[in-house]
């Protein structure tokens, strides 16, 4: 009897603990988001996210195209993100890592389900210092196969550094190796007129995805000059042009700025958005055993002025709002522009003149090769005090060009109108010699004068 009790007890307990297995099952973290009004946020007006059916499925309908909308109480860092998705009109982008409008992870969709072959069909953008990056990275697009009037399954694996994308396909069709954006967590989003439907959040479960990014594929290519010196940005209104005659002067303020992934040099992240025009100076130095030219391939956004020891090797624009756009299609590429550097022996001065007002700025510099080119930081001339009361505009009514007396490479310098800067050589007392050209400038700086003799002619110049 006692045997049979005791038997009759571990069978209930057994039934006891399968029940309750089934009524308390194990959670992996799995979070599902309801398509209902108390479970997102509005950054504008409530009244912009509509909760229905959308074929059938409990969706959530963005009315307005610059509305967020962001599921309540979600904090992201990685793991992986699916939803369905249809287009209403205009870009569609999920968010992700959202700290503010200035700083997160962006992934959006171009509404072009009619050529799923376009190359920029999805896209991820980093948005840094409020810049929308998406002219800087062309490398993270690609075509995608989405249709019009139907639903669209996204399925996103963010795994530290590292994203893949699944557009209605079980391989990836984006890979990111590396997010450029500086957050590490944040919540989640949509924006942009469209519905979303069966969002679901996996926190951690990352499908084995390396949380290291991997290495820059230009690491072992030192064509690209990774190293410059870059000025403090100074507005420059539309119309206004760099020369070399307005070279930054001796009170420009340098600081270093090194190349991230594949040789960009990122102004954006250093200084943000531009609401205006701005403009930058860029500088560094290549020593060459032998006077030569050298092939570089520039890629820039948006303006550039390249000048070689004073002068003007390239200017050029890529500008896509105005159709001004460089290959591939107004996005920064050492593709954009290739010309020739006219080196001499020795120190050669590298200054650009870089300018923006849309979206992301920046450049890459790569020679066509670095064979006897040595890659020197610039070091920012200190102003010598036995030139400053020289320095000036010179004019002289028996010539119609005018003389800039400046400093270059430590030495005084005259600069010709619409010439490069040439160094002198001091003599004493007010005397400098350009031996080449057999040209002596001797200076009386009481009477603002300069008197320029090439041979037995002199020319009297005053200062301006």
């Amino acid at each position: 009897m006692i045997k049979r009790s005791l038997l009759l007890f571990m069978m209930l307990f057994a039934c006891a603990q399968m029940f309750a297995q089934k009524k308390v099952p194990k959670t992996d973290g799995t979070i599902t988001v309801a398509m209902k009004p108390e479970s997102w946020t509005a950054k504008n007006d409530a009244a912009n996210l509509k909760f229905a059916d959308h074929k059938g499925v409990p969706s959530l309908e963005v009315t307005d195209g610059n509305e967020q909308a962001k599921p309540s109480n979600i904090n992201f860092s990685s793991g992986t993100i699916e939803f369905d998705l249809e287009f209403i009109e205009g870009f569609t982008s999920f968010f992700f890592r959202y700290q503010s409008e200035e700083e997160y992870e962006l992934f959006y969709l171009r509404n072009r389900p009619d050529d799923i072959t376009a190359t920029d069909g999805v896209q991820y953008a980093p948005i840094i210092k409020k810049v929308n990056m998406w002219d800087m990275y062309p490398n993270y697009q690609t075509a995608a196969n989405f249709k019009k009037g139907e639903w669209t399954h996204i399925k996103l694996v963010i795994s530290g550094v590292q994203m893949l994308v699944y557009v209605n396909d079980k391989n990836p069709t984006l890979v990111v190796p590396r997010l450029e954006g500086n957050t590490k967590d944040g919540t989640i989003g949509f924006s942009g007129k469209c519905f979303v439907s069966n969002l679901v959040i996996k926190p951690n479960q990352v499908e084995g995805l390396s949380a290291m990014g991997e290495f820059d594929p230009v690491y072992n290519d030192n064509r690209f000059i990774s190293s410059w010196f870059i000025s403090e940005p100074v507005d420059f209104p539309a119309g206004n042009e760099c020369s070399n005659s307005n070279p930054p002067g001796f009170e420009t303020k340098w600081k270093k700025i090194t190349a991230e992934r594949n040789g960009l040099i990122n102004v954006s992240r250093l200084y943000g958005q531009s609401t205006s025009r701005r403009m930058v100076w860029l500088r560094t130095t290549l020593k060459t055993k032998k006077e030569e030219k050298r092939k570089i391939n520039l890629g820039f956004s948006d303006e550039v002025w390249v000048f070689v020891n004073g002068r003007t090797a390239y200017a050029d624009k890529n500008l896509y709002a105005q159709d001004l756009r460089k290959e591939p299609d107004g996005r920064l590429s050492v593709e954009n522009a290739q010309f020739e550097l006219s080196l001499k022996e020795g120190n050669n001065d590298i200054l650009i003149g870089l300018s923006n007002d849309f979206y992301g700025w920046g450049i890459i510099a790569r020679l066509e090769n670095r064979i006897g080119v040595e890659y020197i930081d610039y070091v920012p001339e200190v102003l010598n005090k036995e030139f400053e009361p020289y320095f000036g505009m010179y004019a002289s009514k028996d010539t119609p060009f005018k003389l800039k007396v400046s400093q270059l490479s430590n030495k005084l310098s005259i600069q010709a109108t619409g010439e490069g800067p040439i160094a002198t050589e001091s003599a004493g007392n007010g005397v400098y010699k350009i031996d080449n050209f057999g040209i002596t400038l001797e200076f009386n700086a009481a009477e603002k004068k300069m008197y320029f003799r090439r041979g037995t002619t002199t020319y009297e110049f005053i200062k301006e």
